[in-house]
């Protein structure tokens, strides 16, 4: 983890002259610009188009494609990468973030608050379900990276505080503070809650990870898949799952 690479990105970026709708090409926020930068510093390879897709980063040693999230987007573009490049979808999580609010009509901004959540690997399963179909393939490989930034938003939200429902500005990163790779079907265990019984059922997965609904449900169809967990019985009328063994080579 190269992290003086990082800062230097983080300052090329930041010193980028800035276009009216964001940072880069096509409005790119900051977060994607850094990440770019950091895995490519030669703007050669930053967004060529292939076939009909554009690639975030492309190189001989493959493709690369940042994704801060709707991974609905890349069904279309990844079996035709697949089919030529090894890819690896970067994935960047707030570990620890510190909120700014911002008075659109004076520019004025509010002393940094730090959140109080820390950032999780788990966050990513509801985007991963999006392309369960391509998790087993074996030219893609997930790297998440775990990233303190400060994160910016516009006081116009539709509470008193103009708080609720406010929109998102920009998010500046300040520190790469990890990251993690998922090449294998065993790499997804990493996935799993800290503080996780053996055995569960949904509700205490929900507990230990704060998802719920559609994005809880999403998350253990990818774990069931990636072979992580497996369904053993019920308990009452709730899924009884049972995280399984790794495998011994």
């Amino acid at each position: 983890m190269d992290t003086l690479l990082f800062e230097q990105a983080i300052n090329t970026v930041i010193n980028a002259p800035r276009t009216e709708n964001g940072i880069g090409t096509l409005g790119e926020k900051t977060v994607h610009a850094v990440l770019k930068n950091f895995l490519s510093p030669d703007q050669v390879n930053h967004e060529i188009k292939y076939k009909n897709y554009y690639a975030d980063i492309l190189t001989p040693e493959g493709i690369i494609e940042i994704q801060t999230g709707n991974f609905d987007r890349l069904r279309g573009k990844l079996p035709v990468f697949l089919e030529d490049f090894p890819v690896t979808i970067v994935y960047p999580i707030a570990h620890t973030k510190w909120l700014l609010w911002v008075d659109k009509e004076s520019g004025e901004v509010s002393p940094k608050r730090k959140s109080p959540k820390t950032g999780k690997a788990y966050q990513i399963l509801p985007e991963l379900y999006k392309i369960k179909d391509y998790l087993d393939c074996p030219g893609l490989t997930i790297h998440i990276y775990f990233i303190d930034l400060e994160e910016y938003k516009f006081l116009n939200g539709w509470s008193k505080n103009k708080k609720m429902g406010a929109e998102k500005a920009d998010r500046i990163p300040v520190n790469l503070a990890g990251e993690m790779l998922l090449e294998k079907p065993s790499d997804y265990k990493q996935l799993l809650p800290e503080g996780l019984a053996d055995t569960f059922v949904s509700k205490e997965f929900a507990k230990a990870s704060g998802l719920g609904g559609i994005s809880l449900s999403s998350a253990l169809k990818v774990l069931l898949q990636m072979e992580v967990i497996e369904k053993t019985g019920k308990k009452g009328n709730a899924f009884l799952y049972t995280k399984k063994a790794s495998p011994i080579y």
